[in-house]
């Protein structure tokens, strides 16, 4: 099948279910003036053809004419649009259903039978009651993904965390650590907010600051114009970084095999420009007054299949034998599970991130609930086996969707004390 058929038959099903949507508008609408439903009429199918428009644009027109942040807005606005109206399909399908069966009870059944078929409720038609209700509820998602595109993008949150450890060395008692994860900076659409992102870290004045992965979506040249911006993200015993799987380019098509690797130096060489330690399969030992805390950093390591296993951890922990404190920045939170603590047991910390709490989630007190969690065992926060610990950035950044609802971005400042 070719692209333009494909795209043929998913532009007529959007026409039909804006068809069959407009039955409950009408519906809706039917006691309304002639010159408003006139109105309703217009702006409904002028959207319609906008919405088609879009469509084509985004799939037949450059991306480099039509530009990053333009394409995306197109795509999250054929999704709300469409998605908002499954659930009008949903009740209006309810409501042809019921006809349908008093159809069929009224062709077969008795004169009480069909005398008895209910048609009101709450002093209005079925109808229009279904009809009324899946306008309401259609509109929640498309009022949550907007409030979650305007506010939720760039709420940060400043999450704060104690870990006692007991072999912790008296002189990092207290050390204050910053950690940022996922910026996606290929995402980005408000620079003002990101700079107020920034300046929430340095507010926190934090000894030492981790970025554990996902600088950049695709290309290294996303991270171009925010440069600047995250060269500002200083601490006084440093910053320390590791790439995630979106740092690797696997993600997008290259011209060639040395396009791609060129693109990865090209965003390792980044992290040196903002002045970031980037951790390749190695580590930091730091030293304060003869005492001694290791920051460990390896490549991307994912449990599960679709995503690489570049991280080295023998390698990585060369030299750290002897410390009596490690930290590990491990990109992806399933590598704590499967390698880090079987292995690894003398990990006393790994800061992960990856999941973004899928960018949508419900946390309240002590509940928090995501659809993530049905792919990670740990996806959020804080987790504890044994001695070791496990934290879970929520994320800095946004990919795919530009928001985030009830799962705002995260800064996470942790303080270690000794037990």
């Amino acid at each position: 099948m070719s692209k333009i058929v494909f795209l043929g038959i998913v532009a007529l099903l959007f026409v039909a279910i804006d068809y069959y949507v407009f039955q409950g508008i009408k519906t809706v609408a039917q006691d309304l003036s002639d010159s408003n439903k006139k109105i309703i009429n217009y702006i409904y199918w002028s959207i319609t053809v906008i919405t088609l428009g879009a469509f084509f644009t985004y799939h037949f027109l450059s991306p480099e004419w039509v530009g990053k942040n333009v394409r995306t807005f197109i795509m999250v606005g054929i999704f709300m649009n469409y998605f908002s109206k499954v659930f009008m399909v949903f009740f209006l399908l309810i409501d042809d259903l019921i006809r349908l069966g008093q159809w069929i009870i009224s062709s077969i059944g008795s004169k009480e039978t069909k005398e008895s078929l209910p048609e009101v409720t709450n002093g209005i038609s079925r109808s229009e009651f279904l009809a009324k209700t899946g306008l309401i509820v259609s509109s929640v998602p498309v009022v949550g993904m907007t409030y979650g595109i305007i506010s939720g993008a760039h709420d940060y949150r400043v999450r704060k965390q104690t870990v006692n450890l007991p072999n912790l060395p008296s002189s990092f008692d207290g050390i204050k650590i910053a950690q940022i994860s996922d910026i996606h900076s290929g995402s980005f659409f408000n620079k003002t907010a990101v700079k107020g992102g920034v300046e929430m870290i340095l507010n926190q004045k934090p000894d030492i600051i981790f970025f554990t992965g996902d600088l950049v979506n695709n290309k290294a040249s996303e991270v171009k114009d925010y440069i600047d911006i995250f060269g500002k993200v200083t601490a006084p015993l440093g910053v320390y970084s590791v790439l995630g799987n979106h740092d690797y380019g696997d993600y997008v098509r290259w011209e060639s095999p040395q396009a791609k690797i060129k693109n990865l130096e090209n965003l390792k060489a980044s992290h040196g420009i903002m002045g970031w330690n980037l951790l390749m399969n190695e580590n930091k030992i730091l030293d304060r007054n003869g005492d001694k805390l290791a920051i460990i950093g390896i490549e991307n390591w994912g449990a599960k299949a679709r995503f690489p296993k570049h991280g080295k951890m023998k390698e990585a922990c060369l030299g750290t034998e002897d410390v009596p404190v490690k930290l590990l920045l491990s990109h992806d939170p399933s590598h704590w599970d499967a390698e880090v603590r079987p292995q690894y047991p003398d990990i006393d910390i790994m800061f992960a991130g990856h999941t973004h709490g899928m960018q949508f989630g419900i946390e309240v007190g002590g509940f928090q609930w995501s659809p993530v969690k049905y792919m990670y065992d740990q996806w959020a926060g804080l987790y504890q086996k044994g001695e070791q610990y496990l934290y879970v950035n929520r994320g800095f950044g946004y990919l795919g969707f530009p928001g985030r609802i009830g799962m705002p971005p995260e800064i996470t400042i942790m303080e270690l004390k000794k037990a």
